[in-house]
């Protein structure tokens, strides 16, 4: 949640007895209550066609008849709600109807909306689009808060023993930072669990992405319960093998050939680009190692002298290039490429598009804690053909399965 120091100062003013998490969480009810009081009045004018005391404008014979108090249910506890009532009883509000004592869902709306991609602002202008009042946007960010308890409960929750394979890839934002904005990086991982369905295992918020912080984050994921990842699949970064291998020894690491791919392209002149990849796309959709090296040795003979570097990447890093090849096309398919990733990237750049800069990770953190629940919803089928590969996997890592199988 991002204050400033202005709003900070008149929080406190006003909440002066505020000392305590839960003088917080009751200072937010209280802002929602007064929320909800503001959209019934507005609904009451447009009932009756003038505001309050704008007696000029009526052209009604009904009008205000006091309030009646009931106890209301949130998210974030119970309060008093003031309904205003009118002489013919023909008031029928739509924000809080008529015997509803539960209002959860009014939260869950505009933090549904928050989760979409819409800021602040943007949920505020709708508001006063359909009620004709002005909301601020520091009060949505007041409800949204109500996840924060939830994103440290699910970023702290115990972890399965063994993944068969876990994705692992970070996605880079603008972040305000002492008074200046700098690029930061959001960590994550996709275990690819026993029952062969996807889940989100974490988001970390760090600096530009590095092998250093990954490291961090792989120490993470083991206190968290994993004592083993199968494989992995990753990106080319400097430094990410040694930090997978210094916490997890065992683990086999498939770099990702799409990655790769388009890291050896900014080596070509974009008049060869086509018939490069042409040439080594017969490298990585070879049947096996050795006719891929074969295959790799052609693409030497025809463009080494023109683009040796490129060709090089290739060479520096087969070993991890090359893990997919030692398996079965079921599981090579999965593994050569982090697609699973790269899907749940665009998914992420969708709902934060709109948001070229965030005021801090905090607020970055929400809205990336609910995208993910909103695309975890929809992960709910096994990988197809997950018996089979999970058979193949038992063979070839052999006694690693065991306590999860029998």
């Amino acid at each position: 949640m991002s204050f400033s120091k202005e709003e900070i100062k008149r929080i406190i003013a006003a909440n002066p007895n505020m000392k305590t998490a839960d003088d917080v969480q009751n200072v937010l009810k209280d802002l929602f209550g007064e929320l909800l009081q503001q959209m019934l009045e507005a609904e009451m004018d447009n009932h009756l066609g003038y505001s309050k005391y704008d007696y000029q404008n009526k052209n009604t014979t009904n009008s205000r008849n006091g309030k009646s108090s009931k106890t209301m249910k949130s998210n974030l506890g119970y309060f008093d709600l003031d309904v205003p009532r009118d002489r013919e009883g023909s008031f029928e509000p739509e924000i809080v109807k008529k015997h509803q004592t539960d209002v959860s869902h009014l939260e869950n709306s505009i933090i549904g909306m928050y989760a979409k991609g819409m800021s602040t602002r943007d949920i505020a202008a709708q508001v006063n689009e359909i009620y004709g009042m002005d909301v601020s946007p520091t009060l949505i960010s007041n409800i949204t808060d109500k996840v924060i308890p939830m994103i440290k409960e699910w970023q702290n929750r115990p972890l399965d023993e063994v993944y068969p394979i876990i994705f692992m890839d970070a996605i880079h934002f603008k972040v305000r930072k002492d008074n200046a904005v700098v690029s930061k990086a959001a960590y994550a991982a996709i275990g690819v669990n026993i029952q062969g369905k996807k889940e989100v295992l974490g988001i970390w918020i760090g600096a530009s992405e590095s092998s250093k912080y990954w490291l961090l984050v792989l120490n993470e994921l083991k206190n968290r319960g994993v004592k083993d990842i199968l494989i992995t699949s990753v990106d080319g970064l400097n430094g990410f093998t040694e930090a997978i291998k210094a916490v997890y020894p065992n683990t086999e690491i498939q770099k990702c050939i799409i990655h790769q791919i388009r890291n050896s392209s900014r080596y070509l002149s974009y008049k060869d680009l086509k018939a490069f990849n042409a040439d080594l796309k017969l490298v990585y959709t070879a049947s096996t190692e050795e006719q891929a090296l074969a295959q790799l040795d052609k693409l030497e003979d025809k463009w080494g002298e023109k683009y040796l570097i490129a060709i090089k990447s290739w060479r520096n890093n087969w070993d991890e290039l090359a893990t997919f090849f030692k398996y079965p096309p079921e599981i090579r398919k999965i593994i050569y490429t982090t697609n699973a990733m790269e899907s749940y990237n665009r998914q992420l750049r969708k709902v934060t598009k709109t948001k070229s800069i965030f005021p801090n990770d905090e607020s970055l953190m929400k809205i990336l804690y609910l995208a993910t629940i909103d695309i975890s919803k929809k992960w709910t089928q096994s990988i197809r053909g997950w018996a089979q590969i999970l058979a193949q996997l038992s063979i070839f890592f052999e006694g690693r399965l065991d306590d999860q199988l029998f």
